[in-house]
C-alpha cells in the first residue's frame, strides 16, 4: 500500500532522513522505533506531504505523492494523527471531528463514521459538546485520533499516541489501535514505548539518526539484542 524507496529530507542544512526504504502492505500495523531525533515523526511528516522530500520516491498503491501537496494526499487516503495532537482548542469535540472529514460531502456517511469514532471512544459522546481545549491529554488523543479517522483513511500515521499519558490509559490507546487495524484501517506507527508498540505492530523498522538498521517482524525484533538493550530497557 504504502511504499519509500531512498527518501532524503532535509530541515534546512540538516539532513534528517538519510535514504530510507520502508513499506507498508494492506491490513497491517508497521511500527517505527528509535530514540529522540532518530527521524520517526521526520518520516511520517514527509509521507503526509508537511515535507517535501529532496530525493527518492513515496508511493501509494503504485501512485507517487512526495510531490503532491498535503490536502491532496489526505485525499488520496493517508490521515495523519501528528505528535502533540494538535486539535483545535476553541472547537468542541464534535466540530474538531467535522474538520477531520471536511472534504467529504456524504453526510449520512459522516454520521455514521462519528457514531463509529465514539463507540472506539465512549468519552468523547460525553464530552461533545465540550472544547477540545478543555479535554484531559488522554482525551485529546483520542480526538487526534478520532478526528484522523472521520476522513476514512487507507493508512492511519500514528505518531507517539502514548506520549504524556498515564500508563492505564496507554493501555487503552493501545487496545483501540488494535481495533482500528481489525477493522480493516492499515496503521505505520510511531512510538517511543517500543515494548508496546511491538506488541501491536505486525513488523517493525529500527531508525538510528535518519538510517533504518533494522527491520524484521514485531516477535524477532523483540527478541534482538540490540532492540532489547537499547529500547527495552533489558540487560
Amino acid at each position: 500500500m504504502l511504499e519509500l524507496r531512498d527518501v532524503h529530507s532535509y530541515y534546512g542544512n540538516i539532513h534528517a532522513l538519510k535514504g530510507i526504504s520502508l513499506s507498508v502492505n494492506q491490513g497491517e500495523v508497521v511500527t517505527l522505533i528509535g530514540a529522540n531525533g532518530a527521524g520517526k515523526t521526520t518520516t511520517l511528516r514527509t509521507i503526509s506531504g508537511l515535507l517535501r522530500p529532496r530525493q527518492g520516491q513515496i508511493l501509494l498503491n503504485g501512485q507517487r505523492i512526495d510531490h503532491l501537496p498535503p490536502h491532496q494526499i489526505a485525499q488520496l487516503g493517508v490521515a495523519h494523527a501528528p505528535e502533540g495532537r494538535r486539535i483545535f482548542g476553541r472547537m468542541t469535540v464534535r466540530e474538531n471531528l467535522e474538520m477531520g472529514a471536511f472534504k467529504r460531502s456524504d453526510r449520512a456517511e459522516i454520521q455514521r463514521d462519528m457514531e463509529r469514532v465514539f463507540s472506539l471512544f465512549p468519552r468523547l459522546r460525553e464530552r461533545i459538546n465540550q472544547a477540545g481545549g478543555t479535554l484531559s491529554g488522554g482525551e485529546q488523543q483520542m480526538l487526534a485520533i478520532g478526528r484522523a479517522l472521520m476522513s476514512r483513511p487507507r493508512i492511519l500515521l500514528l505518531d507517539e499516541p502514548s506520549m504524556g499519558l498515564a500508563p492505564v490509559l496507554v493501555e487503552q490507546i493501545f487496545r483501540i489501535i488494535e481495533d482500528i487495524n481489525r477493522e480493516g484501517t492499515t496503521i505505520l506507527l510511531v512510538e517511543q514505548n517500543a515494548l508496546m508498540a511491538l506488541g501491536v505492530a505486525h513488523r517493525g523498522y529500527v531508525l538510528q539518526t535518519g538510517e533504518i538498521v533494522l527491520q524484521g517482524d514485531a516477535a524477532s525484533l523483540e527478541q534482538n539484542e540490540m532492540v532489547q538493550k537499547a529500547y527495552l530497557g533489558m540487560e
